[in-house]
């Protein structure tokens, strides 16, 4: 049995944008767990498609209870090979990946078609499958949910990494990360307590002097 993905995403740039996004992707605030990549085959055939092949890198963490499946020296990167084609006649990329090692716990296979969007030519939609294998005996099951449920977190990943090579190519500011966000409201937390405290000690040292002036006075 093989799990199943099927997507669809939109990018609001250019099909041209995306294609030149897509080349530059790495690294981004959310690719961390991409390593490495290697263009390691391309030609332009004769009809002026660009076909390419990349060897790509990745950090590959399994679950505690697979773990305990394999020895602890088996690698925990995974090495992702990546076929494009891209028609610019007709403003199409399509890409294929699948890993080539740690195929006997799982196998993750991707087909994506980048196209100009039907409703707005300005836009760039994305149609995405998966399916996901494994040949372990016993908790191959397991492993498919466990695997189609990363490869949806790792999908939210690349959006927004595309998202941010994009606003950074076209001169934008890139969107903030969750990390930066919550790096920048700690400080300002830390501004506006520093203030409070500082203005709590001028109040205080206000009230001081005025009681003493009462004091003298009474005296």
């Amino acid at each position: 049995m093989v799990k199943y993905f099927l997507g669809q995403s939109v990018l609001r740039s250019s099909w041209d944008q995306v294609f030149a996004a897509f080349w530059q992707r790495y690294p981004n605030p959310y690719s961390k767990h991409v390593l490495t990549e290697d263009i390691v085959h391309r030609e332009v055939t004769p009809d002026q498609k660009l076909l390419s092949r990349r060897l790509l890198t990745k950090t590959n963490r399994m679950p505690r209870w697979a773990e305990r499946l394999f020895p602890a020296n088996v690698a925990h990167s995974v090495y992702i090979l990546e076929d494009s084609i891209v028609d610019p006649q007709n403003q199409t990329m399509t890409t294929f990946t699948w890993n080539i090692n740690h195929a006997r716990l799982m196998v993750v296979e991707e087909r994506c078609v980048y196209c100009v969007n039907s409703d707005n030519s300005g836009w760039t939609e994305i149609r995405r499958e998966a399916w996901v294998s494994s040949s372990l005996f016993g908790v191959s099951r397991a492993v498919q949910e466990f695997g189609l449920a990363r490869f949806k977190s790792n999908v939210t990943k690349t959006m927004k990494g595309f998202e941010y090579i994009l606003a950074k190519l076209q001169g934008e500011a890139p969107s903030k990360t969750l990390v930066e966000t919550a790096k920048e409201a700690k400080e300002k937390a830390k501004e506006t307590a520093l203030a409070a405290t500082e203005k709590a000690k001028d109040l205080a040292s206000k009230a001081a002097s005025k009681q003493q002036q009462q004091r003298q006075h009474f005296v």
